[in-house]
């Protein structure tokens, strides 16, 4: 059995729905649904059964002989979320759980983390995984910091010999994109967020830039399709060898205009773009440029070529958001 939890998510459905592109159907899904549509996410599979996050471990202990790899994608993935309890509860405790329940079960244990763990990328974008490289990180919200804590634990535990998943992988997520995250509200992509203001005629309005080096809507973003996640994820379900730390980026950063011209272009519209000024509580704590560093997963084994941001946003605009049923 593969559990996945946030399964119902983003990225965590998209994973559901390869894995039953494989005919993989006994995928046990942990996560809520709330009251609004995100059950679309999942209307299209098959699944062993479904569980509510907080019957997580106990499910996990009657299962315990059928589970082979735990994929942990669920998060409060908010950067603007306020209630670090909150957070702490849903990304720090359950995770360390299912790490020392992996740890001691003989699960192979595969867990989200986040670009938001590098901050102003002051120190850079190399995910060196040593407890020394990861201590000089600053994330610059409670998201990003829940993130990085786990990270720091799992290279600790790593670093002293302890006992660990037989198979372990973090994932350093940059900005991902494409089907299944309109539950995600105002966390979803720029590209969803602009996709109906564009085809309603108006212009796509970006943030002025507050740093003279970058030009308006000129900042800069590791865009990735999410296809190349799940195929990162794939990859690594397949080579159970493989343990560590990645990013999983492109590599090269874009702009935000970039993203906006590819979404007029998949349109077929003529490009129009608006700039207006950043709220005043995030300019101290935004990103003025994200891009992975893949040298890690490269050196791994993974040799997949990662999505061009256009035809990324061609097929996720065309196939998904501008169909009847945008759901994958």
């Amino acid at each position: 059995m593969i559990v996945v939890t946030g399964g119902a998510g983003f990225i965590g459905s998209n994973l559901v729905a390869a894995l039953a592109a494989r005919g993989i159907t006994n995928v046990a899904v942990i996560d809520r649904f709330g009251d609004g549509e995100k059950w679309q996410n999942l209307a299209k599979r098959e699944l062993a059964t479904l569980v509510a996050p907080e019957n997580a471990l106990a499910f996990l202990d009657q299962h315990a002989a059928e589970i082979d790899v735990i994929f942990h994608l669920g998060a409060i993935s908010a950067t603007t979320e306020r209630d670090v309890d909150r957070i702490v509860a849903n990304n720090v405790a359950l995770t360390l759980d299912l790490w020392r329940w992996s740890s001691w079960r003989g699960a192979r244990l595969i867990y989200a983390s986040s670009a938001a763990t590098y901050g102003d990328g002051s120190a850079g974008f190399d995910d060196d995984g040593s407890p020394e490289a990861l201590a000089t990180l600053r994330p610059l919200n409670a998201y990003g910091w829940s993130k990085h804590l786990i990270d720091r634990r799992a290279a600790r535990v790593v670093s002293e010999g302890d006992i660990v998943p037989p198979q372990w992988a973090g994932l350093k997520f940059f900005n991902v994109y494409g089907p299944n995250e309109r539950h995600k509200d105002d966390m979803m992509s720029v590209v969803a967020k602009l996709h109906p203001k564009l085809k309603a005629g108006e212009p796509a309005r970006l943030f002025k830039s507050h740093r003279p080096e970058f030009e308006d809507g000129g900042q800069l973003r590791d865009f990735i399709f999410v296809d190349d996640c799940v195929a990162v994820m794939l990859w690594l379900y397949d080579n159970p060898q493989v343990s560590g730390l990645f990013n999983v980026g492109t590599g090269k950063a874009r702009s935000f205009k970039d993203l906006a011209l590819a979404t007029f272009a998949a349109l077929g519209l003529e490009p129009r773009v608006e700039y207006f000024d950043m709220p005043a509580e995030l300019q101290g704590k935004y990103q003025y440029f994200t891009e992975a560093r893949t040298e890690r997963l490269r050196a791994a084994g993974f040799d997949q070529p990662f999505t061009e941001l256009e035809e990324g946003v061609r097929r996720y605009v065309q196939d998904f958001l501008s169909q009847p049923d945008p759901y994958r």
